[in-house]
This record gives structure tokens, C-alpha cells and sequence, in this order.
């Protein structure tokens, strides 16, 4: 079984670089992002950002995550909660509550539940899998942009919700002084990734290039992709 890990700031491509892959692989995908947004939500359900809070209704409602990259979807219990999830209210509090220990290691546990799961391959999007979900990695990528390239993507994303260029850069550069400064699994690059600056490149470019990186990793990880 083989693990691409795609690390990154927010806003450079990692999400739809991902699935893009894994749909060319036939590989699962998991977007880790999306879990810390789902125990976010929950924080934000019961109104606490204690840790303690947090995991005592994570207990009662897990979290499950389909891994086909062509539909995405997580639940909480049996809700589905993949479009609430990129609300802008949890999109302000996630590294927050990504930064808490406890939650960390509780997500870790369910990260590599659901990669052992995948038969042949999977594509995992974060910003510690290259570093502590999945150091053994066969592929590590480093995927970057520009900040003001990242603020126009994540304002089309935002759409009706979005609050301005300037506003969701400032909420950007916010969000990776918390991730790249947090005490346990801050977002940095694995000392063996090959970084991409998907800055000048459109999604096809982007994931032409990691296409390669892969087919030249191991002889044996064409054996796990269609001819």
C-alpha cells in the first residue's frame, strides 16, 4: 500500500491537488483538514473548547470519513456535516482548537485507522502527515503558494460567504502563524519533501508534476497504478 503525504499552508492547492491524484491512481484520499474541522464544529455545537469537552462528545458521535475522492463526505455520528464544516465560523476557530494536545492525539489514532483501511493506495492532505501521521511516506510533497494567490482561491471557495481579498488573507496569514508556531505537529515541511509552489501553476500543472515525482519514486508503485 502505498502514502503520497501533501502538506501545506492553507489555501495552496492541497485539496483538489489530492483528490485530483487519487482519482488518477484509483487510490483513496483523505483530507486530515477536515477532521479538525469536524471536532471543531463540535466545539463549537457544545459551546466549550475544552479538550476534555470536545472528546467526551466525540466519544458519544465519532467521526467517519468516506475516502472515495470523487465524493468526500464526513459525518458525526450518522450526520452529515461535510457542507457545515467549511462554514466560515469553523473555518475562523479550527487552528485553535487543531492546536489542543488532546485533540491532536485523538486524530492521529483515527488518521492512521482510516489509511490502514486503504487496499491499494491513499493520498493524505495535511500539514503533519509527512512529519508524524505518516513519516514513512513513499511520497512527501511540500505544496505552497504565495499569499495573495492563496487568498484569491479561498475567497472562490468562499463565495457568498466571502468577507473580502484583504480580510481572508489576513485570516490566512492568521491561521499559519498559529499552525507553523503550535507546540505539538506544527506545519512544517518533512526534512525529505520536494516542495512545489503551486504560485504560477493551474491545478492540472500542479498535479502533472506530483504524477511524476510519483512514477519516479519506486519502480514497484507502477504496479499499483493503471497502465
Amino acid at each position: 500500500m502505498i502514502v503520497v503525504a501533501l502538506d501545506g499552508p492553507s489555501g495552496s492547492g492541497k485539496s483538489s491537488t489530492s483528490k485530483e491524484i487519487a482519482i488518477r491512481a484509483g487510490w483513496n484520499y483523505l483530507d486530515t483538514g477536515a477532521l479538525y474541522r469536524a471536532v471543531t464544529f463540535i466545539a463549537l455545537s457544545i459551546n466549550s473548547e475544552k479538550a476534555e469537552d470536545i472528546l467526551n462528545k466525540l466519544a458519544l458521535q465519532p467521526i467517519t470519513f468516506n475516502s472515495d475522492p470523487r465524493d468526500p463526505k464526513i459525518f458525526i455520528g450518522d450526520l452529515d456535516i461535510t457542507a457545515e464544516i467549511r462554514s466560515h465560523d469553523v473555518t475562523e476557530k479550527v487552528s485553535i482548537i487543531s492546536a489542543l494536545p488532546e485533540v491532536r492525539a485523538e486524530l492521529l489514532q483515527l488518521q492512521r485507522k482510516i489509511i490502514s483501511k486503504a487496499d491499494r493506495g491513499i493520498v493524505v492532505e495535511g500539514r503533519d502527515i509527512g512529519t508524524v501521521v505518516c513519516p514513512d511516506a513513499a511520497l512527501k510533497v511540500f505544496l505552497t503558494a504565495d499569499i495573495a494567490a492563496r487568498a484569491q482561491r479561498r475567497d472562490a471557495e468562499l463565495a457568498a460567504e466571502s468577507k473580502g481579498l484583504d480580510s481572508v488573507g489576513a485570516s490566512l496569514s492568521a491561521r499559519d502563524e498559529i499552525d507553523s508556531t503550535r507546540k505539538v505537529s506544527p506545519l512544517a515541511p518533512a526534512f525529505d519533501a520536494v516542495h512545489i509552489d503551486s504560485t504560477e501553476l493551474n491545478l492540472t500543472e500542479t498535479v502533472d508534476r506530483i504524477w511524476e515525482l510519483l512514477l519516479s519514486v519506486h519502480f514497484w508503485v507502477y504496479r499499483l497504478l493503471p497502465s
